[in-house]
């Protein structure tokens, strides 16, 4: 039975030669790496990443790494190519090949197809004397010195290594066509980045009948009221017409009730609110009232109109609540 401390040396021990397969790459990055690059990035149509096994599911990931930082990418598996689905490839995509040994079956035998219609073929190869390498455009040198389990055959460097230098061409890529984070947002509409980068103010504020409002002459009673239905822990003190004069906040009323006793419920709004209260516009993200109640330890925001008047309150829950964080 393996002992704790062979855990942890066992464990060490594959990260560290891990570490140095991605480390050896390093150097071997030359003209043929640009040089793949470039067909990525003139290429009129889409990457096709193709591998089979564990290097097919590396493929898949650079595949959807690429996809999401502006490359047009998809996977094909090399199997179900030759049974029809090499009907997904044209002449202006620029297939990626996977195979740390450039010898796998499934993928040598698509080379034909490619060639007859002039299908630019980039091979990520652990053996730059294979057929797969000598068959490509351009070849990238993913050679490995050993595995890092102990029989020494199980993917687990080459696959690392491989994802690594997946990684770094989507990366460069990335670079070249000056891809921002609002580019990646844009394809992560749902993820924690494209909310952070999409939601407005204005998409999450409160509205409408919603909003918590008493006059400046209205009792304290009202204003509990108001605060205790409207359920956003707050009530906007405005005159008539909504055009904020202060805030009150379910905060106020423990401490005017503290100090005043139960001649607090029969004082104006008022003699209570809060003036010049924080606020934030509504074209504003939503991480940026975010920010601002952060900064200030408050839960509300009252959302204003070029004149001043109320158009909505946006709390700290709703925007926590989106996943916003």
């Amino acid at each position: 039975m393996i002992s704790e401390s062979k855990i942890i040396e066992t464990a060490r021990s594959v990260l560290q030669e891990e570490a140095q397969a991605i480390l050896g790459l390093i150097d071997r990055l030359d003209s043929r790496f640009i040089a793949a690059v470039d067909l990525i990035f003139d290429s009129r149509g889409k990457a096709v990443l193709t591998g089979m096994g564990k290097s097919g599911l590396i493929a898949k990931k650079i595949a959807a790494t690429l996809a999401s930082t502006g490359t047009p990418s998809f996977f094909m598996h090399p199997a179900d190519a030759g049974h029809g689905d090499l009907g997904m490839v044209t002449s202006d995509d620029v297939v990626i090949a996977v195979s740390n040994s450039g010898e796998t079956e499934e993928i040598l035998r698509l080379i034909p197809f490619f060639k007859r219609f002039n299908i630019n073929l980039i091979s990520m190869t652990g053996n730059m004397n294979s057929t797969l390498s000598r068959e490509s455009v351009v070849s990238i040198d993913i050679t490995v010195k050993e595995e890092a389990c102990p029989m020494g055959f199980v993917p687990t460097s080459s696959t690392t290594a491989t994802l690594a230098m997946g990684d770094a061409l989507a990366v460069v890529l990335l670079l070249k066509r000056g891809f921002k984070k609002e580019d990646f947002a844009f394809f992560h509409p749902n993820g924690a980045i494209g909310k952070k980068l999409f939601l407005k103010v204005s998409d999450l504020m409160h509205s409408g009948d919603s909003l918590p409002y008493v006059t400046s002459d209205a009792k304290m009673t009202d204003a509990v009221m108001e605060i205790s239905s409207k359920r956003l822990g707050v009530t906007i003190v405005a005159d008539s017409n909504k055009k904020i004069l202060g805030i009150i906040t379910d905060g106020d009323l423990r401490r005017g009730i503290a100090q005043w006793g139960r001649s607090f419920f029969d004082m104006e709004a008022s003699a209570v609110m809060t003036k010049n209260p924080r606020s934030i516009d509504e074209d504003e993200l939503a991480a940026k009232a975010l920010s601002v109640m952060e900064t200030h330890t408050i839960t509300s925001l009252i959302v204003p109109d070029t004149e001043g008047y109320a158009v909505g309150i946006i709390h700290l829950h709703d925007i926590l609540r989106k996943g916003i964080v």
